[in-house]
């Protein structure tokens, strides 16, 4: 039996919102959850995207708030909806608003990137339903802006997305908060462990309810993929693009920088095409959205971040231009297209060192791609993902970690050298079987000054040759080796001696300096006239010192001098006696004629310089 939404207990407001979409049938999941939120029961909900979960908690939600209408308060909330990407929330609380646009319930959406005063204001005059992103409702609830004490729903859509975003800290934080007595809503299109174990600790006995089986993809999708060089995939992409049928494309990248430089290559080639991305304003995201919403634009180029904020109708193509890292984000970018019962195609882009990308998503999906060989831009990875058969056991991992890792940098190099025309690109197993071949073919070459095996061959220089041609790489390895060893050796050596000699030179200085301080201290002014003497006078000294430290001592020793006898000053010529007594120019004390004058106490270059005596 077909259900309908007038079979499902929705207000007559809701019906007219819902025909004005042009909804007829409810979807699986919206037919067996819608019932279940109305009876006021959490719900535990496993859904890919564009099943239509949204309408299925937003439906029963504005019903529940106008059945039951309460005062507002300033601050408060009735219905929380937490979301991991600003996108998704604005598309979220669009959705309440078309579905519940005969109910006059207020609604809001909180997210940051953008100044919190507007969404401030809205909080003041209460809300019946707010859509948030988790950073900024924490934030605002800091501040004391966020009243979530009267809260009677709970959704969290995109728990798994959350969970890798790094949100799920303050979703915890949030839900601490909350009051016990309420009513919650888990969706997710995935269910890790981590997922799981966060839905057992705030769900309370809630309805599980699974579409379809964790991770597996929309059979409505034709899922294609090509093996192309990673130079090719920009020339790869502007081929497919000149196909009319592909009216609305969603094209995916890994990086941010990487989806720059694909909308630059797009628009070389004159195709209308935008990116969006973290690094980009939310007013530049959100116009980027809508002009591919309304078909101004035909190509989006996107990051995983907002792989799950674009709810777009209409989309017939998703590109995978580079292989998601996590196979669970595989699923959720080619749920962007195939939406409201409509067929989408989704077409990935892998070149060699994507092959076990490749793999892990053919393995989570449980269905291989199907490989696309008409086209001219073919690289070395042309081969299906689950051709591939290893040599080794499953329990040997040396000769698929020397795939992964040695060969995918050889090819890319060799690639790459193809590319600059430098020589042709083949598979190494062919390259190599070749190369065996040209070596087996050309005989080596022997030197001429070496006889050959055939002339001595019972001597030991016929064995050390016939060894060298049958080993001829191993054997030019240990000579190289052994010059090397022997180079080392020399160095070695020369650098010993110097250092020898270095000590040698240092000693004797050290020795001359010794022997040149007690010719100083001995010898007095002696010593100094003696070292001038040059060459001469240093033999006299080597040869004192070998007689013995004493000897040169005692001969050396200086005899002591009597102190110089300090200069009675004479009196002034001019002086008479019985005159009074001169002072000095100085300004010294004055003294008695015939007296010592004191000396001056002052540094030598302070002091004046005496009278000359005039001559009698």
């Amino acid at each position: 039996m077909t259900l309908s939404f007038d079979d499902l207990g929705l207000a007559e407001p809701l019906l007219r919102a819902v025909r004005a979409e042009n909804y007829t049938q409810p979807t699986p999941i919206q037919a067996q959850a819608i019932p279940h939120l109305l009876d006021g029961r959490d719900l535990l909900g496993i859904a890919q995207t564009g099943t239509g979960k949204t309408a299925a908690f937003a439906l029963p939600i504005l019903e529940r708030l106008s059945a039951n209408p309460v005062p507002r308060k300033r601050g408060a909330v009735r219905a929380l909806v937490l979301t991991p990407t600003r996108e998704l929330a604005v598309q979220i609380v669009e959705n309440f608003r078309t579905y519940g646009k005969h109910l006059g319930l207020r609604t809001a959406v909180i997210f940051g990137g953008v100044g919190q005063q507007p969404q401030v204001e809205n909080l003041a005059r209460g809300l019946d339903i707010l859509v948030a992103t988790p950073g900024r409702l924490l934030d605002l609830m800091n501040q004391r802006h966020a009243d979530l004490r009267d809260l009677s729903i709970l959704v969290l859509d995109e728990a798994d997305r959350m969970l890798d975003m790094g949100f799920i800290h303050d979703v915890k934080r949030i839900v601490a908060t909350l009051p016990k007595e309420r009513q919650t809503l888990f969706f997710s299109a995935t269910m890790p462990n981590d997922v799981e174990k966060l839905a057992n600790n705030i769900l309370k006995e809630p309805v599980r309810i699974e579409v379809t089986p964790p991770a597996t993809t929309v059979e409505r999708i034709d899922q294609r993929v090509y093996f192309v060089d990673a130079g090719n995939k920009n020339a790869l992409l502007a081929d497919l693009l000149k196909d009319p049928a592909i009216e609305r494309v969603l094209v995916f990248t890994r990086t941010k920088h990487g989806a720059d430089r694909v909308v630059k290559h797009i628009e070389r080639i004159g195709i209308e095409a935008q990116a969006i991305h973290g690094n980009k304003s939310q007013s530049a995201r959100q116009r980027a959205l809508n002009d591919f919403r309304d078909g101004n634009t035909r190509v989006l180029v996107a990051t995983d971040i907002a792989a799950r904020g674009i709810d777009v109708d209409g989309i017939t193509h998703v590109i995978n231009f580079e292989i998601p890292n996590v196979p669970d984000t595989y699923v959720h970018r080619i749920g962007r297209t195939a939406r409201a019962g409509r067929d989408g195609v989704a077409l990935t882009f892998c070149d060699k060192s994507e092959k076990g990308l490749l793999r892990d998503v053919e393995r989570l999906t449980r269905k291989p791609l199907t490989v696309i060989h008409e086209h001219s831009f073919h690289g070395p990875a042309a081969k299906p993902a689950q051709a591939e058969q290893h040599t080794e056991s499953r329990g040997g991992g040396r000769e698929r970690g020397h795939d992964r890792g040695h060969d995918r940098g050889r090819n890319q190099r060799r690639d790459q050298r193809h590319e600059r025309g430098h020589e042709p690109v083949q598979e190494y197993g062919e390259a190599r079987e070749a190369g065996q071949e040209a070596r087996a073919a050309k005989p080596h070459r022997q030197r001429a000054h070496q006889p050959s095996r055939d002339q001595h061959p019972n001597d030991q220089r016929g064995r050390d040759q016939q060894g060298r041609d049958q080993y001829p790489r191993n054997q030019q390895g240990r000579d190289r080796q052994g010059r090397d060893q022997r180079g080392r050796d020399r160095h070695e050596r020369d650098h010993q001696e110097r250092d020898q000699h270095a000590r040698n030179e240092h000693d004797r200085s050290q020795e001359g300096r010794r022997h040149e301080g007690r010719g100083h201290e001995g010898r007095g002014h002696e010593g100094r006239e003696h070292e001038g003497r040059g060459h001469e006078g240093r033999r006299q000294e080597d040869r004192r010192h070998e007689r013995g430290e004493q000897a040169v001592a005692q001969e050396q020793r200086p005899q002591r001098q009597a102190p110089r006898q300090r200069q009675t000053p004479q009196p002034h010529p001019a002086h008479k006696p019985g005159d009074r007594p001169m002072h000095r120019p100085g300004g010294g004390q004055p003294q008695s004629e015939g007296a010592a004058q004191p000396r001056d106490k002052r540094p030598h270059r302070h002091r004046r310089r005496r009278p000359q005596q005039a001559q009698a």
